[in-house]
């Protein structure tokens, strides 16, 4: 019985450290990566401008440097609550991994007990997925009204006096279902796929790096940390951004006589009809620069946070 007791506060334990060390971690992800996630939602939604610099010269001259951080307070308490999530799901999936690969070499070698056993690659991605699939939940309302806030026009044609205001309208447009969780559907299948290559590249670059230099994952320098969480930042938008772009168009839609896309299906359709193959890459390099140092910032923060609270 104590065992057990034992057992549950380690785990809690863990889980609540694996959830601040991600708070932390959003923090930092929205403080870095902000001003590129404007100019690639701009750019995913609108064809005013030429290209990445374009948009944030034209930005920058038309609404001032405030713009680059408009509707940062949702990211910030959102992203922060979202990164929590992922972190928190994805080492709980780890866990119950690890405990289904010890219980199986148990029933193999006939032990009474053995020490939680690594995870393969395929499980990596299956965690990150769940944690992907976990975070929908929060990320899919939050994106929402970052993206309105970011897309509505400057001065006094403004649509929403802030995100207050903007989670109001749009749980009247024409309900909650429909109008903040518009797009959930392409946001659960992003999130899934993007989650999944997250924390497999970082785990396959941190495991390669521990075993070839012969250490243990405590000792492996930040600077790599960074590195490697960088690379995993690239990887993650290199297998879903096509994800993203659909989500961004279903979010910036109109209502009512005024929407567009009827479905995921349709904004497919109608994205490949009128742009191509390359309009489900627009806006993809200041995504991809925006990537590696939000996403080496992440993790090293993350790392860094539970290294100090372990």
């Amino acid at each position: 019985m104590a065992g057990a007791l034992e057992e549950a506060n380690s785990g809690m334990s863990n889980t609540l450290k694996d959830l601040f060390s991600g708070a932390v971690g959003g923090v930092a992800q929205v403080l870095i990566g902000q001003p590129f996630d404007i100019v690639k939602v701009r750019l995913q939604t609108t064809t005013q401008y030429r290209g990445a610099l374009d948009g944030a010269t034209q930005i920058l001259k038309n609404e001032g440097a405030a713009a680059f951080y408009k509707g940062t307070l949702t990211p910030l308490i959102g992203i922060g609550a979202c990164v929590s999530v992922q972190f928190g799901a994805f080492n709980y999936a780890r866990r119950a991994f690890e405990a289904q690969n010890a219980a199986a070499q148990n029933k193999t070698i006939n032990q009474i007990e053995a020490e939680p056993q690594p995870l393969s690659y395929g499980q990596y991605y299956a965690a990150g997925a769940f944690a992907g699939v976990a975070n929908t939940l929060l990320s899919s309302p939050i994106e929402h009204i970052r993206i309105r806030l970011q897309t509505q026009p400057h001065g006094a044609g403004k649509l929403y006096s802030g995100p207050l205001d903007c989670i109001s309208k749009l749980s009247r447009s024409p309900n909650v279902a429909m109008g903040l969780y518009c797009g959930t559907s392409v946001t659960l299948i992003r999130e899934a796929q993007a989650y999944g290559f997250w924390f497999l590249t970082f785990e396959y670059l941190m495991q390669s790096d521990a075993k070839r230099n012969k250490v243990v994952r405590k000792e492996i320098p930040t600077w790599k940390i960074a590195l490697y969480g960088g690379l995993a930042g690239e990887m993650l938008w290199i297998t879903s951004y096509p994800f993203d772009v659909i989500k961004s168009k279903m979010q910036t839609d109109g209502w009512g006589e005024k929407q567009r896309y009827k479905s995921m299906r349709d904004a497919f359709a109608q994205t490949w009809k009128q742009e191509g193959l390359m309009g489900f890459w627009r806006g993809v390099g200041p995504t991809l620069l925006r990537a590696l140092p939000v996403s080496a910032g992440t993790f090293a923060t993350v790392e860094y946070t539970m290294r100090l609270i372990s």
